[in-house]
């Protein structure tokens, strides 16, 4: 999968440096597989919740931070749209449009 936007995640660790060795994991995780639908998906990170609209919610660091991010299966295209804390994935009103 090829991710778009990486320079979201470069911008959050400068905020929470913690998040750093979680995130790179993630990336090199999801830069690793070909996935072709939500159930591939599924056996690397169990834990992803599909919110709908193509977006998916990712558990950082132990559920310390959430990661909102479009997956386009077809395109093996992965578009960060969020990375935050979760009072601040809490604060998100229309999650499907984010």
């Amino acid at each position: 999968m090829r991710i778009i936007t990486c320079k979201r995640i470069k911008e959050f660790v400068e905020i929470h440096g913690d998040s750093e060795i979680p995130l790179n994991f993630w990336y090199h995780a999801v830069t690793a597989k070909n996935w072709s639908n939500i159930n591939e998906l599924k056996l690397d990170f169990n834990s992803v919740d599909y919110v709908g609209n193509h977006r998916f919610v990712f558990n950082i660091k132990g559920n310390n931070y959430g990661l909102v991010a479009i997956i386009s299966f077809n395109a093996q295209k992965v578009y960060i749209r969020f990375i935050g804390t979760h009072s601040e994935y809490d604060k998100i009103k229309d999650i499907k449009n984010i």
